[in-house]
Order: structure tokens, then C-alpha cells, then sequence
């Protein structure tokens, strides 16, 4: 009798399992047999067998022009405001908009997230999530605090605009510390951030974005040693990995995905060149991956002229 279309498919039994096998398929057994982490490790997100994709676009695709850290007094004279991104989204007909936190007002207030939340809803769009730029490596004291502090500020506002969930960082390695103790405080800090995540309703997606999560190896170690939450995952970054196998590293990561971000340029090597955006979509469908594929566009074309253009084509490639 054949399975249900409808019945979750098992991927892996674990994610240590995957990992494993991940690890024999690369000659990584070795590094990653050590990796023992405190908590039971958590599967990854089980799928129906059938991919599916949704189009958003993240607001840093106009990070030239969108104020950071200004008072909403002073929005008036920027030269784009949330308002004008959240309206640009909806004239492209996307299904979702992502608002990163870097461009909210610096007094930001329950009012406005709540004006931003009917402005979306009004206009047909999700917020299919939002970022924060947390470095979860610093050491102990006040300043690890702030971190810890501001993602719980960040999962509470994300839950009041509708938002599922936040791009996390990892962070880079303190000057004179050791990667080891960076990682073992960077999974203490998501452990930490996604019990409180756990009671708002709002996932945390761990991005391969330089540092210690430079390498997938290095981002399936904290992977691995993140406890047992049904909501945590990784944001699949295409353009952040600068190995020499960029797809092919993304592949190693897309199991795990519960966001996924595109860009149109990526760097093998440390050299920029063109992304392939099929392979890219190709590389998710196969991981059976659900949920939205986010544009950030960081190119150097003017984003107003090369965002449609890009949106359109992505927009075929996943109705193909």
C-alpha cells in the first residue's frame, strides 16, 4: 500500500544521525564524533515529502537607503522608511515581507509595531520574519546580558507583529579566546534564548553568517549541541558561505532549514560571482524544504531597478 502524500516523511532519526552520516559522506567522521552535546539533540523539521515555497524580501535589500538607529521623529526627512518597503513588497504581489530589526526607530514603541502589523495585513502580506544582529559569543558579564536582553526584546516584538521567526547570529571569537569556548557560549546562548522563544510561538533559525558559523562544519557542531526545541533551526544563507564548494555546503545545512534566504551573488573562494538561483531552489527542494524563500539583495544595481527583475525570476523558477 503506498504512503499517504499527506504523511510526514522521516528524513533522519536524529539530527546526530544526520550528522553522522553527513560526516562519513565528507571524511568528517572523525571531527564531529567528538562533538557530545549536554541535551538530546533535536531532529530536523520533519516534512511532507512535497517542497513548497513562498516569495518575501528582506528589508536590508535596502540597507543604502533605510535609516538605522534614528528616532521616528526623524523618518520624515530618510529617503525610505518600513512603510515604503512593507508598500514596494506589496506592488511586487510577494506573499511575505521580512522588516529586519536594524531599521525599526530607535524609541521604538508597542504602537508602532502594531501599525506595522495592520499596514502588512492590510496590503495582503505576511511578516514572515525578522533579524537581530546578536553576537552570542561574548563572554560572561554585562555585556553578554545586553545580547541575551535584546533577543528577548526581539522574540517579544516578533510575536506581536505576527513575525515566526528571527534570523539569529552565532557572533566570531573574542580576541585571545578559543573557538571551542565560543561555540560552547554561543549554544548556552541559543539554549538559553529559545526557552523563553518556546513561550512566545517564535522559532529561532541560527544563519551561516561568518564567524563561527563560517563553515558548515562549524555550524553543524552548534547545531549539534543545541538541546531538544521543536523551535530552533537554521536560516539557510545562500550567499554567506565563501568556501570552495559554496553548493555544496549549502546542502550539508538545507536539512535544517526553517527560513532560507537567496542572494544573486555567491563567492566560492572569496571570488563574487553570479549566483546560480535554480541550483539554489534545487538544493531546498531536495531537502524537501517549506516556507519562504527571502530575497536580500546586497549587489551593487540599484535595488529599486534590479529587485522586480530578480523577484520575477525567482518567482518562475519556483512555479516550475
Amino acid at each position: 500500500m503506498n504512503e499517504s502524500p499527506l504523511r510526514p516523511r522521516k528524513i533522519h532519526s536524529t539530527r546526530r544521525e544526520f550528522l553522522r552520516s553527513a560526516a562519513v559522506g565528507s571524511g568528517l567522521a572523525m571531527g564531529l564524533s567528538a562533538v557530545q552535546p549536554t541535551l538530546q539533540a533535536a531532529e530536523p523539521p520533519q516534512r511532507n515529502g512535497e517542497s513548497h515555497m513562498k516569495l518575501s524580501l528582506a528589508a536590508y535589500s535596502f540597507n543604502r537607503h533605510l535609516p538605522r538607529n534614528r528616532p521616528l521623529a526623524e523618518f520624515g526627512e530618510a529617503k525610505m522608511t518600513l512603510d515604503d518597503f512593507v508598500e514596494f513588497c506589496a506592488k511586487l504581489n510577494l506573499d511575505g515581507c521580512e522588516p529586519t530589526a536594524y531599521y525599526f526607530p530607535s524609541d521604538l514603541t508597542h504602537d508602532y509595531l502594531l501599525h506595522l502589523k495592520e499596514l502588512t495585513f492590510r496590503l495582503g502580506l505576511d511578516v514572515s520574519g525578522t533579524a537581530i544582529g546578536n553576537d552570542f559569543c561574548v563572554p560572561e558579564g554585562a555585556a553578554r546580558e545586553r545580547q541575551l536582553e535584546m533577543a528577548r526584546n526581539w522574540i517579544d516584538r516578533a510575536a506581536v507583529l505576527g513575525a515566526p521567526v528571527i534570523r539569529i547570529f552565532a557572533g566570531k571569537v573574542p580576541k585571545g579566546d578559543t573557538e571551542d569556548a565560543a561555540i560552547e557560549r554561543c549554544i548556552e546562548g541559543i539554549d538559553r534564548s529559545l526557552e523563553y522563544a518556546a513561550t512566545k510561538g517564535v522559532f529561532l533559525a541560527l544563519e551561516n553568517h561568518g564567524g563561527i558559523t563560517s563553515t558548515p562544519e562549524q555550524m553543524l557542531k552548534i547545531v549539534e549541541g543545541v538541546g531538544n526545541s521543536p523551535w530552533f533551526g537554521v536560516n539557510f544563507d545562500s550567499g554567506n558561505f565563501r568556501t570552495a564548494d559554496p553548493y555544496g555546503d549549502l546542502e550539508r545545512i538545507a536539512p535544517y532549514a526553517i527560513n532560507a534566504q537567496v542572494k544573486v551573488e555567491i563567492a566560492p573562494n572569496r571570488q563574487q560571482e553570479p549566483a546560480d538561483l535554480a541550483r539554489i531552489v534545487s538544493i531546498l527542494r531536495q531537502a524537501n524544504y517549506r516556507g519562504y524563500l527571502v530575497l536580500e539583495y546586497e549587489a551593487a544595481e540599484d535595488p529599486w531597478q534590479a529587485i522586480p527583475r530578480y523577484i520575477d525570476e525567482l518567482r518562475t523558477i519556483i512555479q516550475a
